[in-house]
């Protein structure tokens, strides 16, 4: 979930409680859905492969680089990147928990969310779902849900991060925070708890996405193309995360009640 950004005047097509679908006018296949003053998911009809936000091309490059064909998406929203991912690789197998029922009803209503090889769309909890997953089931756990811009506490617990560590040898988190990074910082360390390597991939101020891998994977080639993207991320390696993640506590359950 990006920052709202400045488009010409779009085409309200719905509006579910603080939901609205719209058609972008820049686009002539562009959907766009909002929750209240955020961005949600953007999908192009006439092109599944098209990732409008920077951090899901930035995601993609990771999962590419790790050769993940089996995902879980801890939320969906409209399920561009998993919708993406399954075009390009129908073999592999995209799992995706949305939470919101409502969300996933104006998803397949209004922009173009359908049944697919490789993909599968359910209403589920996704720290549900992954409890209940066998071991190494899974290539990679992406988690790109947000309440009120921040990533719900319980998806993001030391317990939680264990299981997902357990299911998969590779996390992916979305984090919307700003210059002080007090969100990216917590969930790092949780991270460091769950996996042996944590970097992240952004910019000082908006989205980054933070990475828990098992496995070296290709960081200077990742880096690479994260910077030559449209919207160019910078790569902070694992050194320079422990530094940044000295002494910061992990999120635990038990710091959680009223979310468990």
């Amino acid at each position: 979930m990006p920052v709202s950004r400045l488009r010409a005047k779009p085409l309200t097509l719905a509006k579910s409680g603080d939901l609205i679908a719209e058609r972008d006018p820049l686009r002539p296949g562009g959907r766009l859905l909002r929750q209240g003053d955020m961005d949600a998911s953007y999908v192009d009809l006439a092109d599944p492969l098209h990732l409008e936000f920077g951090y899901l091309r930035w995601i993609r490059i990771v999962l590419r680089a790790a050769r993940a064909r089996r995902v879980v998406h801890v939320g969906g929203g409209a399920c561009a990147l998993a919708r993406a991912l399954a075009a390009e690789d129908p073999g592999g197998r995209q799992e995706v928990c949305e939470i919101d029922a409502g969300v996933l009803a104006l998803a397949r209503e209004h922009l173009g969310l359908r049944r697919a090889p490789g993909l599968r769309v359910r209403v589920a909890d996704g720290r549900a779902f992954l409890a209940g997953q066998r071991s190494a089931t899974w290539d990679a756990v992406v988690v790109d849900a947000f309440e009120a811009a921040t990533v719900p506490h319980r998806l993001i617990t030391a317990q939680t991060l264990a299981d997902v560590a357990r299911v998969a040898p590779l996390a992916l988190v979305n984090v919307l925070d700003n210059r002080a990074a007090r969100d990216l910082r917590t969930i790092g360390a949780g991270l460091a708890t769950a996996y042996p390597r944590v970097w992240a991939l952004g910019v000082r101020a908006g989205n980054t996405v933070l990475a828990g891998a098992v496995a070296e994977l290709d960081l200077d080639r990742i880096a690479a193309q994260a910077a030559a993207d449209v919207s160019p991320a910078r790569l902070t390696r694992p050194a320079a995360m422990t530094l940044l993640l000295a002494g910061t506590p992990s999120l635990r359950d038990e710091d959680v009640p009223s979310e468990a």
